[in-house]
């Protein structure tokens, strides 16, 4: 999210004051496409070593996702740091789900519900993007409509870093010492990943 809006503040501002903007407007972004109350996290992020464990629940959580929606779920995959054997992570699982319309929430966010999931982002103006949380462990389940560039982006980028120690160890070191700062959201951790992802993925073309 850093991307999106660095390039909408004023030129000739000075950088401590570039930065407090864009930190307001990605708050202001954050608050606008959350449903539900969300609270600040305000601390450092959690990183734990990985866990075989983390297969098995996203299996698990595959599986009733394919009970849900059947063959409106298109692709479920694995994705995210506890979806690269080696690397650290929170233990947030995260996992892709592609729909054939993820704007028509009503083929799929019933069913989802139904299940246990909830919704928690709703973001049209990005690929529609839809998020929701689990019903018993800690999951990011990502909704995206076929065809969609991130998708392909998402898989890209956990397969260059399942398949080279390089991209992974570089990967980890910048996880490890942004995890060491306070953040008021955890997407601000998140978006602080850009330029590494950036980079590690214009090196994989």
């Amino acid at each position: 999210m850093i991307d999106r809006f660095s390039d909408k503040i004023v030129s000739g501002i000075n950088e401590k004051a570039k930065e407090q903007e864009i930190a307001f407007m990605r708050d202001e972004y954050i608050e606008s496409v959350t449903t539900g109350k969300r609270e600040p996290h305000n601390g450092k992020i959690t990183l734990e070593e990985y866990n075989p464990n983390w297969a098995v629940l996203f299996e698990r959580e595959a599986e009733r996702i394919r009970s849900s929606l059947g063959n409106r779920a298109l692709q479920i995959h694995h994705v995210g740091s506890t979806s690269v054997p080696g690397l650290c992570a929170k233990p947030i699982i995260d996992i892709l789900l592609v729909v054939a319309d993820s704007s028509d929430e009503s083929s799929y966010v019933p069913d989802l519900e139904s299940a246990g999931y909830t919704l928690r982002i709703r973001e049209p103006d990005w690929f529609e993007h839809r998020m929701f949380i689990g019903p018993d462990i800690d999951i990011n389940l990502h909704v995206f409509s076929e065809n969609t560039s991130e998708v392909e982006r998402m898989i890209r980028f956990r397969d260059r870093l399942r398949g080279h120690n390089d991209d992974r160890y570089r990967y980890e070191q910048v996880k490890r010492e942004l995890a060491q700062r306070t953040w008021r959201h955890v997407q601000h951790y998140a978006d602080a990943k850009t330029t590494v992802i950036r980079e590690i993925m214009e090196g994989s073309i």
